[in-house]
C-alpha cells in the first residue's frame, strides 16, 4: 500500500517519532532504520521492513527501487512525504532521503546456537549506544556469531546503536539475558556444555598474547567505567590482561572487545 503524508500531526508520524524513546519502542515491539545503506543491508540480510517512509523529489537509485519492490511484495507500506516530516520522523536536521520501521527481533538466548562461530562477544552492563553498536561491527567484522548482553544494557534498536552498528545489528545475533540466565546457558543444566569464558581482568590474569583460547569462545567486556563484578570474573574460565603503557589505565569497552576479539581469531585460526 503507498500513500502521502503531507502533515506534521498526522498519527503515523506521531507514531513513528515514537520510536526514537525506548519506552514505545518495548511496547510496540517496533524500531527505525534511517539510510540507504543501512535498510540494504538489511534486505541483503533477509530483513524487509515494515514501512518504508521515502522524502518526496528524490533522485531515482536503484537500490531505492529494489527496496521499494521488496516492500511492495512483502506487504509493507510505502509513505512519500516531505524532507522536513522525515527529519521530524528521525530526529535530524538534514535527513536521508529514506527511513524503514522494522519489528524488533527476538532476542532470547535460546535462539543461540554456539556451534555456529567460534567467537562471540558478551557485553555486560554496556550503557553507551555507540558502543554497543560498534561491539555489533566488529562482532561482523571478526565473523563472530553475534552479542549477547548481560544485565541492564543499553537498546541494541535505538537509533543510535543501529547507526553505529552500520548494518551489523543485521548480520549479528543480537541477544539478552540476565547474568544467572546466561551463565546457566553457558554451562548446561544436565551436562557441560562446550563454551570458553574469557574476560579482560587485572584479577589473576595472564598476558593476552599466546593465552590458551578455545572454541566456541565467549569474549565478555564490563561497564565503560565500572568494569566487570568481581564475581563474574571468578567465574570465567581464563582472564587475560592487555598492556597499557601510557598513562590510561583501560581502553574503550568497544575497542577492548576489538583488540582481545582479533587475538582469540588469530589464535584459534593459527
Amino acid at each position: 500500500m503507498r500513500r502521502q503524508i503531507t502533515g506534521y500531526s498526522n498519527p503515523t508520524v506521531k507514531h513513528l517519532r515514537s520510536l526514537r524513546d525506548k519506552k514505545h519502542r518495548r511496547r510496540e515491539g517496533k524500531f527505525l532504520v534511517e539510510g540507504l545503506r543501512l535498510l540494504t543491508d538489511a534486505l541483503d540480510s533477509g530483513r524487509v521492513p515494515e514501512m518504508l517512509v521515502m522524502a518526496e523529489a528524490r533522485d531515482p537509485h536503484p537500490l531505492l527501487a529494489t527496496l521499494e519492490r521488496a516492500v511492495d511484495e512483502a506487504g509493507g507500506e510505502i509513505i512519500e512525504t516531505t524532507p522536513d516530516i522525515l527529519g521530524k520522523i528521525t530526529g535530524k536536521d538534514n535527513p536521508q532521503i529514506v527511513a524503514g520501521m522494522f519489528a524488533e527481533f527476538d532476542t532470547s538466548l535460546k535462539l543461540i546456537d554456539r556451534s555456529n562461530a567460534s567467537i562471540w562477544l558478551v557485553a555486560q552492563a554496556l550503557r553507551d549506544p555507540g558502543n554497543l553498536g560498534t561491539m555489533l561491527r566488529t562482532g561482523d567484522a571478526l565473523g563472530a556469531g553475534g552479542l549477547i548482553l548481560i544485565d541492564d544494557c543499553a537498546d541494541p534498536f535505538s537509533v543510535e546503536a543501529v547507526r553505529a552498528s552500520m548494518g551489523a545489528v543485521f548480520t549479528q545475533q543480537v541477544a539478552q539475558a540476565p547474568w544467572s540466565d546466561f551463565l546457566r546457558w553457558l554451562r548446561g543444566d544436565a551436562e557441560q556444555l562446550p563454551g570458553q569464558l574469557v574476560a579482560a581482568s587485572l584479577r589473576d590474569a595472564v598476558a593476552y598474547r599466546g593465552a590458551p583460547y578455545s572454541a566456541p569462545c565467549f569474549v565478555l567486556i564490563g561497564n565503560e567505567s565500572r568494569g566487570l563484578p568481581e564475581e563474574y570474573e571468578a567465574a570465567c574460565d581464563l582472564r587475560v590482561t592487555m598492556p597499557m603503557r601510557g598513562r590510561a589505565d583501560s581502553l574503550n569497552a568497544a575497542v577492548a572487545a576489538a583488540v582481545l576479539g582479533y587475538e582469540v581469531l588469530a589464535s584459534l585460526d593459527g
